[in-house]
């Protein structure tokens, strides 16, 4: 070895005391350093109020998001114990605070069940915090600490006496650390408020407010607008049941039956309950949110497993009971009998098993067989003594049974058809030379003259050309049956390889980045968002792991001699304008067939010059319920979706 080459000995090991661990690693702690990220500091400390209110000791929180972008949590809990912790010599409020996997969480009784299990909650929102103060009522006392960058600035200090009204309880102020939230520091108001209505939902009794005193500017640019303060109180007594009424009115769908049904159970030792509220609506799409211990699963887990298991074997039951299947007739699959079901499911127990910090999968086996004894007695319970609602929610589960028969023989027709033809890619394709989806590209472009000049301008070796022409089916009105076969659909799903619902294979995706190019006007804006319905309901796994973009065309063309510039918004062209100081020649491009070969290229094919947006979908169930919202068949809520958010589109982009 020459004195050049690295060594790689005991010096190479490196050890991480204290907090550095979360701030040299923070998306192990947080999931991103991005805004889901930023948002889930905010998150950890309100689970830690949560918990006070699941151990009985709470009723009132206060979330405000203060000038700076600086949150401000309190609550009127207990409090976080002051006491000197003997294991340490410290303040117990100091060690939680500052040491990872410390907390009243890990066997000491004081907490029965809690979202916050990891006991790395407040420490790691103090190591990403560029400070963070806590103050503690105690005994009648007001007890203060402040932190930078997860480190004690100061001791535990005695402020004196409380003020009047406050017996008890803490408050935590704290701003996130630029240094690791590089994306930015600034908070959606928005996402917050669906977090702590959610929260509100799934603890009856519980009163929470969220306040935005933020001066405008500092908010997102989307929110800028709003009214200042801007503050919402959550309080529901009904619970989940009233969770389920606010998803349904807020999809503006229609329910089959008036009431929601809802069950409760405790497990035999105490140690775990379950509590479900369902109902069925007119809609093709099941919707289902499950909770273990206030924290949103949305990677599912055992109790949603559980669910799904025993509310599939006791509606079959329940229909061969009572002769609605026949002896010949097949089983009735669980997609049937949750078409058109929206569910909130909620377990609390006492030793919840997650996958990850971000607590996205419950792993505890035990739930899953309080879960499905109870959906499998007292759903048959509630059906016998409810009759008429049974029926109306087995003639949904039978017709969409009829439906997916029908999508299976539709789809071994195609099958059938495609095995029969010499080329089965679509015939309007025009393909690439590369078959490595890691380099690939397919443009879904809309109109056969847009394809013309996208199929002269394109990269042959890695980008290929798929041509649309017309509006086409809007899914969200229609099951998978009516999928198959359709002129418009069938071309992207045969393009891209992956299959449709059951069928659909991840692996099988011919193309690494599915482009969506259209007409920057209206009737753009339809055709975009019924593709991105399509791939939402039936092909989500592409939206999910990031295969969707949108092509940005520029809506000018401005000419100054030899010399062409092209401008994306009206702000960029006024820009442009004004550089260029007069002379020049405008021209509003009304669609995609106006730009040629070269110019379609230069602007928007281009990987080195092009502008796209990624579509992302950080949470599902706003996804579903923008989509059940805008392509739906009701026509006010639509209304009253574009007048609400007009104000906050960034018209600029």
């Amino acid at each position: 070895m020459t004195k050049t080459d690295k060594a790689y000995d005991g010096d190479q090991i490196q050890v991480l005391e204290g907090l550095e661990a979360v701030r040299k690693r923070p998306g192990m702690y947080i999931g991103s350093t991005g805004p889901r990220g930023l948002h889930h500091l905010v998150y950890e400390i309100v689970d830690n109020a949560i918990d006070e209110a699941l151990a009985g000791f709470c009723d009132k929180i206060v979330v405000r998001i203060l000038p700076g972008n600086v949150i401000y949590v309190s609550d009127n809990g207990r409090g976080i114990p002051v006491g000197v912790q003997h294991k340490t010599g410290l303040p117990a409020v100091t060690v939680v605070f500052t040491i990872l996997h410390a907390g009243g969480k890990f066997g000491g009784g004081s907490y029965k069940v809690s979202g916050g299990l990891h006991g790395v909650g407040a420490s790691v929102v103090n190591a990403l915090s560029q400070w963070l103060e806590v103050e503690v009522v105690h005994e009648g006392n007001v007890y203060y600490q402040r932190f930078e960058r997860g480190a004690a600035v100061t001791e535990l200090i005695n402020k004196g006496p409380a003020p009047e009204g406050r017996k008890s309880g803490s408050i935590i102020c704290f701003q996130a650390d630029p240094e690791i939230f590089k994306e930015t520091t600034t908070y959606s108001y928005d996402t917050l408020q669906t977090r702590l209505r959610e929260q509100a939902f799934l603890n009856a009794g519980i009163n929470i407010e969220l306040r935005d005193e933020r001066n405008p500017e500092e908010r997102m640019p989307e929110e800028q607008s709003l009214e200042y303060p801007l503050v919402h109180s959550y309080f529901y007594e009904g619970g989940i049941s009233s969770f389920v009424e606010y998803l349904n009115k807020k999809k503006a769908v229609e329910t089959i039956h008036p009431d929601v049904i809802r069950f409760s159970a405790v497990a035999q030792d105490n140690n775990s309950t379950a509590e479900i509220a369902m109902q069925y609506t007119d809609s093709f799409n099941e919707f289902i949110l499950s909770f273990a211990n206030n924290i949103r699963t949305t990677d599912g887990g055992t109790h949603e497993d559980g669910f799904k298991r025993a509310f599939t074997r006791v509606m079959n039951d329940y229909a061969r009971k009572y002769n609605i299947l026949k002896e010949a007739d097949k089983n009735l699959s669980g997609e049937d009998v949750r078409e058109g079901l929206t569910c909130v499911i909620s377990v609390k127990l006492k030793e919840a098993q997650f996958e990850g910090q971000t607590k996205g999968k419950l792993g505890n086996t035990e739930i899953s067989g309080l879960v499905s004894s109870m959906v499998y007695e007292k759903m048959m319970t509630y059906m016998e003594e409810n009759p008429a609602t049974a029926r109306a929610i087995f003639d949904k589960a039978l017709t969409a049974s009829r439906a997916r028969e029908a999508a299976r023989k539709a789809r071994d027709l195609a099958r059938r058809k495609t095995a029969l033809e010499n080329n089965s890619l679509p015939g309007k394709l025009a393909d690439c030379q590369s078959r490595n989806p890691e380099e690939t590209e397919i443009y879904i472009v809309e109109g056969d003259s847009a394809g013309g000049s996208a199929k002269g301008g394109r990269d042959r070796k890695f980008q290929a050309i798929l041509p649309l022409w017309g509006k086409m089916l809007n899914v969200e009105k229609a099951r998978l049956d009516k999928v198959y076969g359709n002129e418009k659909l069938m071309p992207v799903v045969t393009a891209l390889g992956t299959g449709i619902g059951e069928d659909f294979d991840l692996a099988k995706l011919r193309y690494g980045k599915i482009i969506i190019m259209a007409d920057a006007d209206v009737d753009g804006s339809h055709i975009r968002t019924l593709l991105l319905t399509f791939f939402f309901r039936f092909m989500r796994p592409l939206v999910e792991q990031g295969h969707v973009y949108l092509a940005q065309p520029p809506l000018f063309r401005i000419t100054k001699g030899k010399r062409h510039y092209y401008a994306f918004s009206d702000p960029q062209r006024d820009q442009i304008m004004e550089e260029l100081g007069g002379n020049y020649e405008i021209q509003r491009y009304k669609g995609l067939g106006e730009m040629d070969s070269d110019q379609l290229w230069e602007t928007t094919m281009d990987p080195a010059n092009r502008t796209m947006r990624r579509v992302e979908v950080e949470d599902a169930a706003q996804a579903d319920e923008i989509f059940t919202i805008l392509m739906g068949d009701k026509v006010e809520p639509r209304r009253d979706f574009i007048i609400e958010n007009a104000q906050k589109a960034n018209w600029d982009v």
